[in-house]
C-alpha cells in the first residue's frame, strides 16, 4: 500500500501546496466595464493584477466537488474598493461555499430578482451562496483578501451577468470604512 501526501492549505494566507495548482491572474486591464469609474480605471496601470485565483485541478462529473482560493488585492480605483469580476453560476441552481481566510472585505450577493444581501468577510467566516444568485468579493481592508471557495463540478461560471443585469450597489471607501450606494445614484 502506498501512502500519498494530499494537497494542503495554510489556513492563515489561503495558499494552496499542491503539485498541480491552476493560477490564473486577473489584471486591471480585463476588468472593462466592472468599476464605475471606467476613465480612471482605463487610466490607470493595465498590468495591475486585482485578483488572483489558484485551485485544484477541475472536476467536471456530476457530483464532483472543486476546490480554490481567491486573493484580492488592497487598493481604490478612484474611490471604489478592489473586487472581483463578480458572476453567477451557468446551472444557476448550484450553491457555493465561501470561508475566510485572511484580510477583511464584503461578499456582495444579488438575486436576479436585484435583491442585494452583502456579508463581512473576515478569518474564520463561512458563506453559503445561494442557488440563483450573483456573487462578488470586495476588499475593504489594508491587505490581501483571501476567501477559500468549495462549488459544484457543473456550476460553471456565468460572467456575462454583468452585461445583462448587472451588480446593484457598489462599495465606496468612506471616512469611516466603507459606504453601499445603489448604481442609480452613482454619479459617472
Amino acid at each position: 500500500m502506498n501512502l500519498s501526501i494530499p494537497p494542503s492549505i495554510n489556513y492563515l494566507t489561503g495558499r494552496i501546496d499542491a503539485e498541480d495548482i491552476i493560477r490564473k491572474k486577473t489584471t486591471l486591464g480585463a476588468l472593462k466595464g466592472v468599476f464605475s469609474d471606467e476613465t480612471k480605471r482605463a487610466r490607470s496601470a493595465q498590468d495591475q493584477i486585482i485578483y488572483h485565483v489558484e485551485m485544484l485541478p477541475a472536476q467536471h462529473a456530476e457530483g464532483e466537488l472543486n476546490f480554490g482560493v481567491s486573493h484580492i488585492e488592497p487598493g481604490l480605483i478612484g474611490d471604489e474598493f478592489h473586487m472581483t469580476r463578480g458572476h453567477i453560476h451557468q446551472r444557476k441552481e448550484q450553491a457555493e461555499f465561501y470561508f475566510g481566510s485572511q484580510g477583511e472585505g464584503l461578499l456582495l450577493m444579488q438575486t436576479e430578482q436585484g435583491e442585494v444581501s452583502i456579508e463581512k468577510v473576515f478569518p474564520g467566516s463561512v458563506h453559503h451562496i445561494p442557488s440563483f444568485v450573483a456573487h462578488r468579493l470586495i476588499n475593504t481592508g489594508n491587505t490581501r483578501l483571501s476567501a477559500l471557495a468549495v462549488w459544484p463540478a457543473i456550476a460553471g461560471h456565468n460572467y456575462d451577468f454583468l452585461d445583462e443585469i448587472g451588480f446593484k450597489v457598489r462599495i465606496f471607501k468612506s471616512s469611516s470604512t466603507f459606504k453601499v450606494v445603489h448604481v442609480d445614484e452613482v454619479d459617472q
